[in-house]
């Protein structure tokens, strides 16, 4: 079963557990952008969002994976690893990163509709807020400045990734030229250079 079919099959509407809702309200209007979301704004996404469960080691997003049925998750509970397939091979993906409370995956894929970038596996057991497209797309034609806020918000957010994967691509390249010069060396001093 694909990700988005267990996304589908687990969700629950989030306003059915107040307590829940209002922990994801908080998440969504905590300081993190340029334009902030109030806690009613919140709310207004989080009565579109569902409540779905991932137990440890599942799949929760996967790379290449369409996203017609696109959503989001907003991590309440639990960790997930950040993995390319792309940069390290199906045999051993590239960890990226890992993520908890209050980290949003998914979101480039509900803007865009492109397959999944990354994949996201659960480290531990995961509670997640989800909103579809759908969810979405209801609420750009019902409260159009508040999605307009969200988008803001998810767009600051994915900005914040792409500089820190910049950092760690800089980091990776300067590794690299540091084993490419100390490799230059090793292979002089064999051949019988001094090494230096």
């Amino acid at each position: 079963m694909s990700p988005a079919e267990v996304f589908q099959q687990r969700v629950r509407p989030l306003i059915e557990l107040p307590a829940l809702a209002e922990v994801a309200a908080g998440m969504l209007s905590r300081p993190k952008a340029m334009v902030q979301l109030s806690p009613d704004e919140a709310r207004l996404i989080v009565a579109r969002m569902g409540l779905v469960a991932f137990p440890a080691g599942s799949v929760v997003l996967r790379e290449g994976q369409e996203s017609a049925s696109g959503h989001m998750l907003l991590l309440l509970e639990g960790e997930v690893s950040v993995d390319s397939e792309a940069a390290g091979g199906p045999q051993a993906p590239l960890a990226l990163s890992v993520l908890g409370p209050g980290e949003i995956i998914g979101e480039m894929a509900l803007l865009d509709g492109a397959p999944r970038a990354v994949s996201c596996t659960a480290l531990s057991a995961v509670q997640a807020a989800g909103l579809s497209r759908r969810g979405l797309e209801e609420l750009m034609a019902e409260h159009p400045v508040v999605a307009a806020k969200l988008v803001v918000v998810l767009a600051t957010r994915i900005a914040d990734r792409l500089r820190a994967a910049s950092q760690q691509v800089q980091v990776y390249a300067q590794l690299a030229a540091e084993s490419h010069q100390e490799l230059a060396r090793i292979r002089r001093v064999v051949e019988g250079g001094d090494g230096r």
